[in-house]
């Protein structure tokens, strides 16, 4: 299920780049959730399964940055989208209050993030 997808991608992201950029496309979460999107996926995951991978996520590889995307107030009765997308951040500063709590590094300076035409992200240690 989606928590063996999680653990894959937290593996390769450990096995990867020193620094992972996390974007969540909010129109994951089930319209039924988070309506507020341009491009609602019926059958997406459940708010809760994004907040958990959101934590664990962020609990384990080292972030250089994250954002929320498709977020579409015009489609977003009673805010429940926006509601999800600022409890999504808010999980994501959470998780590296604990991290840095625990004595581990967090850190987003000193990264520079180049963006391609296709959405990707290279992440790399800015040279002093």
């Amino acid at each position: 299920g989606a928590e063996a997808v999680i653990d894959d991608a937290i593996a390769e992201a450990l096995d990867g780049p020193e620094a992972i950029y996390l974007s969540l496309d909010i129109d994951v979460i089930d319209p039924g959730m988070a309506p507020g999107t341009g491009t609602p996926e019926p059958g997406g995951m459940l708010t809760r399964e994004i907040l958990r991978a959101v934590r664990r996520i962020v609990g384990r590889v080292e972030l250089a940055g994250m954002d929320i995307v498709e977020v579409s107030p015009p489609y977003d009765h009673a805010e429940v989208t926006a509601m999800a997308a600022h409890r999504a951040a808010l999980e994501c500063i959470s998780a590296l209050a604990v991290k840095k709590r625990a004595g581990q590094p967090v850190r987003f300076e000193g990264y520079a993030v180049r963006s391609a035409a296709s959405h990707t992200a290279d992440v790399a240690p800015v040279s002093s």
